[in-house]
């Protein structure tokens, strides 16, 4: 039997399951070669394009090297005020430099702004070898806790992001390791809103160009090289709504400065996040077939909510599926029914409900009269 609820509830735009990971109907082009743009709160992928393809990630990749330090500290093998010793190999490195000194020992916590802030290739190599031993095997160390994390396509062969054939990234991963990023370390996450760095007397900016704008930003990280071109890593809030942005293989830095900004406001302005069901609220009920009670509630087990393009909120369709009248006894949680839920551009969701008490089956007298009931005014 399929149910239409009220039409209260159909009067809300959109619903979302923090079980699922909708994608959105997306409206909006982009020169970038891959890209990834989701709405933390409920999953949804708002922009998607090659973004499971491995590519080179550049700097981008540095976000991994942040990770196993953060992951270090939050455990407490780990604290900002440890010194790691400077090599050659890392004072020699080029490309981004933190300005590092051969034999010079360096917090963690200015190494950690040197990867951040500077894009230092040298802090990432001092951080590398006193985690790993060498640089080679903290590459190692970073593929095998990259899938432990859920990165599926991620694989590192270097601490920096400097090419290479064996390192690579997917936007979707990029954007999985900045949710890991903000949602685990939300004290040392702080950090990537900083704007500059002083090391050495050497004072540089943060090129994430996003933080010099109106725009809510407060990560996370850049990337450049030839082949991989110019790409970003992102995260915005606004209005406690947070959304992840990962562009990459654009052009120039002017091109990474516009498309970031222009999908950045386009991801909030164009979609909204709506709540709608809280764990544990009755959604339906079902009639019950010789028990105590003669109906069931049915209830939603976890919050829904749903990020949905405003123009068709008022396109959503919601429908119950279940069996009944439900033989009893019943018990509490048990699955009864299917929430179904339907927009246009939007994969289909669906829900389970389950008993929201228990109903006991009637004893012989009370099971003989309902059976005479129903033989003389038929289905209730």
């Amino acid at each position: 039997m399929t149910k239409k609820l009220l039409p209260a509830y159909a009067t809300f735009a959109v619903i979302s399951v923090l079980f699922a990971a909708p994608v959105a109907g997306q409206s909006i082009e982009t020169p970038a070669r891959n890209a990834h743009i989701v709405d933390l709160a409920t999953g949804t992928v708002l922009l998607s394009k090659a973004d499971d393809v491995p590519a080179p990630p550049a700097s981008m990749s540095k976000l991994m090297t942040i990770y196993m330090v953060f992951d270090r500290l939050k455990k407490g093998s780990l604290s900002l005020e440890d010194k790691f010793l400077v090599s050659e190999k890392a004072w020699k490195k080029g490309g981004s430099k933190m300005f590092v000194r051969v034999g010079d020992r360096i917090s963690v916590s200015d190494l950690l702004r040197g990867i951040i802030v500077q894009s230092g290739n040298d802090a990432c190599i001092v951080v590398a070898e006193a985690l790993g031993g060498s640089e080679e095997a903290f590459a190692v160390m970073m593929t095998k806790r990259g899938r432990e994390i859920g990165l599926k396509e991620s694989t590192f062969a270097n601490a920096t992001g400097w090419p290479d054939p064996d390192h690579n990234m997917s936007a979707r991963d990029l954007a999985t390791l900045s949710r890991h990023l903000i949602e685990e370390f939300p004290e040392l996450y702080k950090i990537f809103a900083e704007t500059t760095f002083t090391f050495s007397k050497i004072k540089q900016g943060n090129r994430n160009p996003l933080l010099y704008q109106n725009t809510g930003a407060d990560g996370l990280k850049t990337g450049h090289t030839e082949e991989a071109g110019y790409g970003l890593a992102a995260s915005a809030v606004r209005d406690g709504r947070r959304i992840v942005m990962v562009l990459s293989g654009m052009n120039s830095v002017r091109q990474r400065s516009q498309e970031s900004l222009r999908l950045i406001d386009w991801a909030f302005r164009a979609f909204e996040v709506y709540s709608f069901f809280d764990a544990g609220e009755k959604v339906s009920e079902a009639s019950v077939w010789l028990g105590t009670e003669t109906s069931v509630p049915l209830h939603i087990e976890r919050d829904v909510k749903l990020t949905l393009r405003r123009q068709v909120r008022d396109k959503l369709k919601m429908t119950v599926r279940m069996n009944e009248p439900v033989p009893a006894p019943i018990a509490k949680g048990t699955r009864l029914a299917t929430l179904t839920i339907t927009a246009p551009d939007f994969e289909t969701i669906e829900i389970p409900l389950v008993a929201g008490t228990d109903v006991r089956k009637l004893g012989f007298i009370g099971r003989l009269g309902a059976a005479v009931r129903h033989v003389i005014w038929g289905p209730s």
